[in-house]
This record gives structure tokens, C-alpha cells and sequence, in this order.
């Protein structure tokens, strides 16, 4: 009996022992998975990170090109308003020296009526009479 009850107290240390073993196996285990899913996820979150610093630097090239694009049409703009405005001040010259030169030739006219004040109507400036001494 003594035999048997040192088997049987013999047992239950082996018996423990396998149970530990199990028990630290199923926890290496559980280890390795979480680590397995660890660098899973590291993965993961690294290419979502690449992903969008590669859409970042996508916008960015597009946000250039528009910018350029807006520059190119700012600057065509900037360039047709500078030409519209010299040929403002141009139109605006020759209007004044029109302007003069008819007052001139009004002025002649109405010294004409003046000093000759038998026949008025030959004495009326008409536009053709302005545009011919306009031109000369």
C-alpha cells in the first residue's frame, strides 16, 4: 500500500507537471498569435500610412499644376488688360484732338456766319465738312 500511495501521490505531480506544460504551451501559444496579429496590424496601419502620404503627395502635384494653370491665366489677363488700357489711352488721345479740331473748325464756322450773314445755309458746317478737315 505504501507503494501504491506513493504512485498515487506520484501521479498527480506528473499529472500537474503535463497540465503546466499544456498550460505554458497554450500561453506560448496565445503569444504567438497576438504577435502574429501585432505585425499584422503594423503592417496594415504602415501601407494605410503609405497609402495616404502617397494620396498627399498626389494632391500636392495637382494642387501645383492647378496653380500654375491659374498663374498662366492670371498672367495672360494681367497682359490683355495692359493692352486694352494702352489702347485706351491711345483712343482716348485721338478723341481729345478730334475733339479740339472740331471745336477749331466750329469756331471758323461760326466766324464765317458772322462776317457773312447774307446766305445761312452755306454757312452750316455738316459732318462731312468735319470728317474732310478732321482728316487733312
Amino acid at each position: 500500500m505504501a507503494s501504491s500511495s506513493g504512485n498515487s501521490s506520484g501521479s498527480p505531480h506528473i499529472q500537474n507537471s503535463g497540465s503546466e506544460e499544456d498550460l505554458q504551451q497554450l500561453m506560448d501559444q496565445r503569444k504567438r498569435k497576438i504577435m502574429l496579429s501585432n505585425r499584422d496590424s503594423a503592417r496594415r496601419s504602415r501601407f494605410r500610412k503609405q497609402k495616404h502620404l502617397d494620396d498627399m503627395m498626389a494632391k500636392v502635384i495637382e494642387l501645383k499644376n492647378e496653380n500654375s494653370q491659374i498663374l498662366t491665366r492670371m498672367n495672360v489677363t494681367t497682359q490683355h488688360y495692359v493692352n486694352v488700357e494702352a489702347e485706351n489711352s491711345v483712343l482716348r488721345a485721338h478723341m481729345m484732338e478730334l475733339s479740339q479740331k472740331l471745336q477749331h473748325y466750329g469756331q471758323q464756322q461760326r466766324n464765317v456766319s458772322t462776317n457773312d450773314g447774307d446766305d445761312l445755309r452755306t454757312n452750316i458746317l455738316t459732318k462731312e465738312h468735319v470728317f474732310f478737315f478732321i482728316g487733312n
